[in-house]
């Protein structure tokens, strides 16, 4: 099997993956009925992400970039409109959707109808999706100081941190092997942050197994 063929497939199965990992909120929020200690900002930005880079994908005509955020999109839907169902804070969370769709706009209009199509306008897209997606990766390091203070690993996801790892490396040997650093540079700081957030589950894990509230398999 060709080399390229190998990673596609591995950039699908392991994205998909980490998308999935949502379903454990959404089978909580189903039988508790409430989104409480859920965050829907995550769902809502990832979501945005997904349309951006399959725009992306369309302009490059790459099946494994659509291919692998129309699932993504598609599964961010279903989180969103299921902690819109069950959270009590409705108001707020219509607030930050509309907020969203404000910047789906924008942003559809700026790259579609005022970007001609051409060079300039992958490139500027490119630029736009790879630097969410550093943020996206580099957010959780705010938490991480909090979880180095306390030594506790509660907020912290295994399969998660697993399959971000994964998922980021992959995604990094498929941009070398297109030559694209829209996908290959902005997905390098996912397998550091990766990496930082194991040694911390190595460094910590006898801590946290004997604190009663530690549950890394319900995570």
């Amino acid at each position: 099997m060709d080399f390229l063929v190998l990673l596609s497939w591995a950039c699908i199965v392991f994205t998909v993956g980490m998308f999935s990992t949502g379903l454990t909120d959404l089978k909580k929020m189903m039988s508790t009925k409430s989104s409480d200690n859920i965050q829907f900002l995550p769902f809502l930005m990832t979501c945005l992400n997904n349309l951006g880079w399959l725009y992306y994908g369309m302009l490059k005509k790459d099946g494994t970039v659509i291919l692998v955020n129309v699932i993504g999109a598609c599964l961010q839907v279903l989180y969103i409109i299921s902690y819109c169902h069950y959270t009590k804070e409705k108001r707020r969370v219509m607030g930050k959707s509309s907020v969203a769709a404000g910047v789906l706009a924008a942003g559809w209009l700026y790259f579609c109808v005022l970007l001609p199509p051409g060079e300039d306008q992958l490139a500027q897209l490119g630029l736009t999706c790879s630097v969410v997606t550093v943020c996206m990766y580099a957010s959780p390091l705010i938490d991480l100081v909090g979880i180095v203070r306390r030594r506790n690993l509660e907020c912290l996801s295994f399969p998660l941190t697993v399959a971000t790892f994964f998922t980021s490396t992959s995604w990094v040997l498929y941009g070398l092997q297109l030559h694209d650093n829209y996908i290959m540079i902005p997905n390098t700081p996912g397998i550091f942050t990766s990496l930082i957030r194991l040694f911390l589950f190595w460094r910590f894990s006898s801590v946290a197994e004997s604190s009663p509230g530690y549950k890394p398999l319900k995570q």
